[in-house]
């Protein structure tokens, strides 16, 4: 089993910048990806960018303002520069892992961008 402790959301205005941590617990610590998704109000969750066999993958919209890095074994942070209103949504992390493939998801947390 594995749980998931999401933290760093909150309100922020445009052009600032926020980092979201995720942090894994439990039996497992192998885990072959580890991502951030998001869903705004009345919009699919999407993919905002991961970490598996070693890259980094980003969503277009967010290509060059937003960072993920994994710095414990267990630990992924986002970096979020330059927000934008558009940004606004629930921020889930996700994990994979690597034996099993079974998923694990966060709680979320929100953020949101407005003046």
């Amino acid at each position: 089993q594995v749980q998931l402790v999401e933290s760093g959301g909150g309100l922020v205005q445009p052009g600032g910048s926020l980092r979201l941590s995720c942090a894994a617990s439990g039996s497992i610590s192998n885990f072959a990806f580890m991502g951030w998704y998001r869903q705004a109000p009345g919009k699919q969750r999407e993919l905002v960018a991961h970490i598996s066999g070693g890259s980094t993958n980003y969503a277009d919209s967010v290509k060059g303002r937003f960072t993920i890095s994994r710095e414990t074994y267990n630990t992924v942070y986002l970096q979020m520069n330059s927000l934008k209103p558009e940004d606004t949504a629930v921020y889930y992390c996700k994990v994979v892992v690597s034996t099993t493939l079974y998923n694990y998801w966060g709680q979320g947390t929100q953020v949101t961008v407005s003046s």
